[in-house]
């Protein structure tokens, strides 16, 4: 008793992740990443709730997004790994450009600079 008319379309959609310039992917029209909705829900956040916390996504774009990475979850993980490895590299490497300051060099500046800067006595 199959009815064609009444029967459900399946249509077959990509999924709403778009890939950046900055190698990260989005999810629908939002700035969200990928990264940031599998981390969300791996630690127990629903979509409901990830959709009320980041208000440019929408419901069905994060069931997506989440069902994209259920069903690929081996190609997601080495895509996380590999952003992962790359922000700690870009860590490393700006860490090295420009070293951290520490309070004490702060307090030499700011001693020396008021050194300069104080009037001279007449």
């Amino acid at each position: 008793m199959s009815n064609t008319a009444n029967a459900l379309p399946f249509p077959v959609n990509a999924p709403p992740l778009e890939m950046g310039q900055d190698g990260a992917v989005r999810i629908g029209n939002s700035r969200i990443s990928l990264d940031l909705v599998v981390e969300q829900y791996e630690n127990g956040m629903t979509p409901e709730e990830m959709v009320r916390v980041y208000d440019t996504l929408q419901l069905a774009d994060v069931y997506a997004a989440i069902s994209y990475y259920l069903r690929h979850r081996d190609e997601v993980r080495a895509y996380l790994k590999r952003r992962q490895e790359e922000a700690n590299h870009l860590e490393k490497k700006i860490a090295s450009e420009h070293p951290r300051v520490t309070r004490e060099d702060l307090l030499a500046r700011r001693s020396a600079r008021e050194k300069t800067d104080a009037p001279t006595g007449n």
